[in-house]
């Protein structure tokens, strides 16, 4: 079967239309869901001003879609496999470079939220760097985002080593790099202050890890292999089988985190909290937003998979669109719930 490679001109507006849906719906969210849990000014107590009530939400929601495009781009080699360089190497000349951007995209945010964070910390204040540095002194919230952002780093280091010489660099390095910045990025939402502390966090960097690789794969597949018939009847079989565990670690992770989140917090008492509250209700929404990725995603598993391996043309595109569109919003929200009151 002779398989007519699509125009570049195709391959671009695939890939605008899955990155665009991604970010507009996670930006949109984003602010939809910060101005619900916004604070009232209180008279007399200097509140910080609009530029970081909105500014903040939205840096942290890029930084976290720059970290999953980092993420779904190292793992595309995997997912494409090293035994037909011939037909993997024109797409992933295409990743490379993108992955690079990305880790740089990811590292500016994580630098920029440390000084959103500072400047939040002292309302009417121009942050200094005497200020930010105390604060990343003093607060696992900045240490963790410096982290992450160190991470990024190393991430577009050995990026623009595999832009220079390829699969000589194990694609498995990029991918636990880009994981490993993961990792400290919920140290900057709620803390658990009890016994418990450890499970909750170790939920926490599941749900984080899976939501990344899931979203991250499905949009770097969407974007980059979908149009090649060929590669994508080898690359969407691995990816399925990845998201169903990324699936199921998600939704899990995500309940235990958020319902462990607020019945171990003094003064909280649960079935109350969940419509009570901003937190509990934002935790309600993304329930939502998940249980409506499972149709989609099952779609996509049980109804193209069979004809995509057939070599048949189907709407992936037009479903993956669907699909990272609940996902940016499911990400904006998560946003907001780091943020959120949960009293």
């Amino acid at each position: 079967m002779t398989v007519t490679a699509p125009s570049p001109a195709v391959q671009r507006v695939g890939g605008r239309h899955v990155a665009g849906a991604f970010g507009v719906c996670a930006v949109v969210a984003t602010v939809a869901a910060s101005s619900f849990t916004a604070q009232a000014a209180v008279p007399g107590i200097p509140m910080p001003g609009p530029i970081v009530v909105y500014g903040l939400p939205i840096v942290r929601v890029l930084l976290d879609l720059a970290a999953v495009a980092v993420v779904g781009l190292s793992l595309l080699p995997k997912l494409l496999g090293f035994d037909r360089p011939e037909r993997t190497e024109p797409v992933l000349l295409r990743v490379r470079p993108l992955a690079v951007l990305a880790a740089w995209a990811w590292a500016i945010c994580a630098l920029l939220a440390i000084v959103f964070q500072a400047a939040e910390l002292n309302p009417g204040a121009v942050p200094t760097f005497g200020m930010i540095a105390d604060y990343v002194g003093s607060v696992g919230t900045g240490q963790g985002l410096l982290f992450s952002a160190a991470c990024a780093l190393a991430a577009a280091g050995i990026g623009l080593m595999a832009v220079r010489f390829g699969e000589k660099v194990p694609a498995e390095l990029r991918v636990i790099v880009a994981l490993f910045g993961l990792l400290p990025i919920p140290v900057t939402g709620h803390a658990v202050n009890s016994i418990w502390h450890d499970p909750i966090m170790v939920s926490m960097e599941i749900h984080v890890i899976g939501a990344a690789a899931w979203a991250g794969g499905l949009a770097a597949t969407a974007a980059f292999v979908a149009p090649h018939r060929d590669l994508l009847a080898v690359v969407l079989p691995k990816f399925s089988r990845m998201a169903t565990v990324c699936l199921l670690l998600v939704a899990l992770s995500g309940l235990i985190t958020g319902l462990g989140t607020m019945a171990l917090t003094p003064g909280v008492t649960l079935p109350d909290a969940i419509v009570t509250s901003h937190y509990g209700l934002l935790v309600v929404v993304k329930t939502v937003l998940v249980a409506l990725l499972v149709p989609v995603a099952a779609h996509i598993r049980f109804r193209l998979l069979p004809a995509i391996r057939r070599g048949q043309a189907t709407a992936l595109v037009g479903w993956a669109v669907a699909e990272v569109s609940v996902m940016g919003l499911a990400y904006g929200v998560a946003v907001a719930i780091t943020r959120a009151s949960i009293a």
